[in-house]
């Protein structure tokens, strides 16, 4: 899967900008606030539908302007597909091949991304929220099944809720109906349990590898946490865990109004050598425990989609040292995956490393391949 050509139309402080990408590494140098992160937003939006920055779409819309554009050439094998994200104040369209798509649901996976950034030391520092966000956004890009359960279980998770306050609040409210959506809520909840931790044990597969080639070391790895006791992923073992822990806390939801159990509380963690990173960690280790994870994302992408994702890296250079970033630009390049990489300075860099590279440098908002 590799992003052939993107066309920028009054996005952030691009006018009208076409940039033809190099199948393999393309750089984008220049100075801090000149438009290099811009540039990877507008792909993650063409693939993901927002921003990973987390801003709402009037922020995206150059200023002054009513719309904004973002176009973009994807070739999967001999497949070329045009996708287009049309962003206004009041909504956001979605187009494949000039065919308007009307869910979001039907458009991801056009284009899958594995996207690091420098805020993403949270991922390792931050709530847990961060790190389930994490997964619902990777696992929503590779299986449809995942997407659509995940979104299921949101809307009972949300009606359940709505009717433990009612329970609570009404002595002769039908307790059945909440029996009806437990079930319901339960078997929604095997599936994402089942494919989260399938996820995070193909990590484990990868990470303490690409540690060793990025780093020299070993003995990173990740657990995956639940608020209720697995010890077998068989869904008969979950389904009878979770109507247990439903069963025997009933009372203590119906007071709090809320669904206390489930994956919309699940977790996982940093590990190094049997330490919890986020606690004994250095931010430079943290910041290449997450690499590491990205990277270790990749080949899941294959094995689900059969393609490559497009592995976007913002200002990736900074806090590591001259070999670390070396020992990431060869392990970049073992991959047959294209790759979009901000940074402010190519210093010290192999040049051996950037020989089937595009170098492009970016100046107020000016794009010029060098």
């Amino acid at each position: 899967m590799k992003v052939t050509q993107i066309n920028l139309i009054n996005f952030r402080n691009y006018l009208n900008v076409t940039i033809k990408l190099n199948n393999n590494m393309n750089i984008f140098v220049g100075d801090n606030a000149q438009g290099k992160t811009n540039i990877l937003e507008s792909i993650v939006i063409l693939a993901l539908t927002k921003s990973h920055r987390g801003v709402n779409n009037p922020n995206i819309i150059t200023f002054d302007k009513s719309k904004s554009k973002i176009r973009g050439i994807i070739k999967k094998n001999r497949l070329i597909s045009n996708l287009q994200v049309e962003i206004t104040n009041e909504e956001k369209k979605l187009y494949v091949n000039r065919k308007i798509i009307r869910k979001v649901a039907d458009y991801i996976s056009n284009l899958n991304v594995v996207v690091f950034t420098p805020d993403d030391i949270e991922i390792v520092k931050g709530s847990p929220n961060i790190r389930r966000n994490l997964l619902n956004i990777q696992l929503s890009q590779i299986s449809k099944t995942y997407l659509n359960t995940y979104n299921e279980y949101n809307k009972l998770l949300k009606t359940r809720n709505e009717y433990l306050k009612i329970l609570y609040n009404n002595n002769i409210a039908d307790k059945n109906y909440l029996d009806i959506i437990t079930d319901k809520l339960i078997e929604k909840a095997i599936i994402i349990y089942q494919q989260r931790k399938d996820y995070i044990d193909y990590i484990n597969e990868k990470i303490d590898v690409n540690f060793k080639l990025i780093s020299k070391d070993s003995g990173l790895k990740v657990d995956y946490i639940t608020n209720i006791d697995i010890d077998d992923y068989n869904t008969e073992n979950i389904r009878k865990n979770l109507y247990e822990k439903f069963k025997k806390n009933y009372s203590r939801e119906l007071q709090y109004g809320m669904t206390c159990y489930g994956p919309h509380r699940d977790d996982f963690q940093f590990f190094y050598n049997g330490k919890d990173l986020k606690i004994y960690g250095s931010q430079g280790q943290q910041k290449i425990a997450i690499l590491c994870f990205k990277l270790s994302e990749i080949s899941i992408f294959k094995n689900y989609s059969g393609f490559y994702p497009v592995l976007l890296l913002d200002d990736i250079f900074s806090e590591l040292d001259i070999k670390r970033r070396n020992n990431l630009l060869k392990v970049i390049n073992n991959f047959n995956v294209q790759s979009i990489i901000t940074t402010t300075d190519l210093k010290n860099i192999n040049k051996k490393y950037l020989k089937d590279s595009y170098v492009f440098e970016v100046k107020n908002g000016n794009i010029i391949r060098k």
